[in-house]
């Protein structure tokens, strides 16, 4: 089974990661799912740790030691997902929100620049495009169409298409 990296910005919060079910349970029908979400929950878990740190007065954990290690997170998160966009074999980008998420525009131009076929879903109704002939950033538009790859406006379209191929 080929394996899809999930590119979104949905894992962080709560009500992303609950509204990505239907999308994932779709992709699983014929793909093995590449979650960055999934794959750095313990990381996910220890921001939000140190984040708070920031917050409570009785921390014995100093602005500076959260910072750095905060940075060192980054960088690791940074390289796994790298890592798992390499690995997979396609990429899957959720394109919703009035622009296209940074982190989701730069994953999806690595991986155009390394050869993988890139889709995306826009079920937000918003235009957010550069002008009236783009849906999205001309540039991420630009880069799932030349991929080889499409962008889809509904989980039922995106159910046909895939259940066809």
């Amino acid at each position: 089974m080929q394996l899809v990296y999930l590119a979104g910005p949905c894992g962080f919060s709560e009500i992303g990661r609950h509204g990505l079910k239907p999308l994932e349970q779709i992709l699983c029908t014929s793909f093995s799912v590449l979650n960055p979400f999934q794959e750095g929950e313990f990381f996910g878990k220890e921001i939000v740790n140190l984040q708070q740190n920031l917050h409570d007065s009785s921390s014995k954990v100093s602005f500076l030691e959260i910072k750095t290690r905060l940075q060192q997170i980054n960088q690791t998160l940074g390289q796994n997902n790298a890592d798992l966009i390499k690995k997979s074999d396609l990429i899957f980008a959720v394109l919703d929100g009035s622009d296209v998420d940074s982190g989701t525009a730069a994953e999806i131009g690595y991986a155009y620049g390394i050869g993988k076929k890139i889709y995306g879903y826009r079920g937000d109704f918003r235009n957010c495009g550069d002008n009236l002939g783009s849906v999205i950033n001309l540039q991420v538009e630009y880069f799932i169409n030349a991929s080889g790859g499409r962008i889809f406006y509904s989980l039922e379209e995106l159910k046909l298409f895939f259940s066809s191929h």
